[in-house]
């Protein structure tokens, strides 16, 4: 393809930074486009499988102390959402998704939990959220350090990790660039950053994500491959 057709196909505002990155090459610019594309499904593919462990693993904490329906009972008078304003965006959401479920017909405890974006699971980590939630939600973390003075390993720093990834999540899915650093440049160091993050609380998790993402996981070579341009 013609890159004229190809700029007509995705817009000139859009396709203008590949072409710049790429110092005017066009078939360049199509290549990274392109590669870009690719490194949006592999992360896009593991973030899923990374926000699915972590609400499973929250899910089963939060039934051992809080019973089957924790997530609907959380937003109901008494809930331990209901009442504090500062989580309010969170009983929101929760509230119309079972609102939702109630006025269908189709409520259960697993399909509200679908409902669920993953800024839900993400704010369960910050100080308010994880004080009104009971302040266990660290226990689905039995691989985690032991915090220091130097090095806090708290709720905090867990809020600012899932920050990262839900921030990348954001990106691909509203169709933003993932391949460029500042100024604009070829530059995946961000996309590595998040999938350490996402690793490391794998690993906190203990699960395998070697062998959980057997097949899945290209990270490095498409970063390669972008790099290589």
């Amino acid at each position: 393809m013609k890159y004229s057709e190809f700029e007509n196909i995705f817009s000139r505002e859009r396709t203008y930074k590949y072409l710049h990155a790429c110092c005017g090459d066009s078939r360049k610019a199509m290549t990274l486009y392109r590669y870009n594309l690719k490194l949006s499904q592999v992360m896009f593919t593991l973030i899923s499988c990374f926000e699915v462990s972590l609400r499973n693993k929250i899910d089963l904490e939060m039934r051992s102390h809080n019973g089957n329906d924790w997530l609907r009972d959380s937003i109901l008078p008494g809930g331990c959402l209901y009442y504090d304003r500062r989580a309010e965006g969170s009983r929101k959401i929760i509230e119309k998704a079972y609102n939702g479920l109630m006025r269908e017909g189709r409520y259960s405890h697993s399909k509200l939990l679908a409902e669920m974006e993953f800024g839900v699971w993400k704010f369960m980590f910050n100080n308010v959220q994880y004080r009104l939630l009971g302040r266990h939600l660290l226990n689905i973390f039995p691989n985690k350090p032991t915090s220091s003075a130097r090095n806090r390993y708290d709720n905090t720093f867990v809020f600012n990790e899932l920050d990262t990834i839900n921030k990348m999540r954001n990106r691909i899915a509203h169709h933003e660039p993932i391949c460029f650093g500042q100024p604009v440049c070829v530059d995946v160091q961000k996309v590595k950053e998040c999938y350490g993050k996402m690793m490391r609380l794998f690993q906190w998790m203990d699960i395998d994500a070697q062998s959980l993402l057997y097949g899945l996981d290209h990270v490095d070579r498409v970063c390669a491959d972008i790099m290589g341009i």
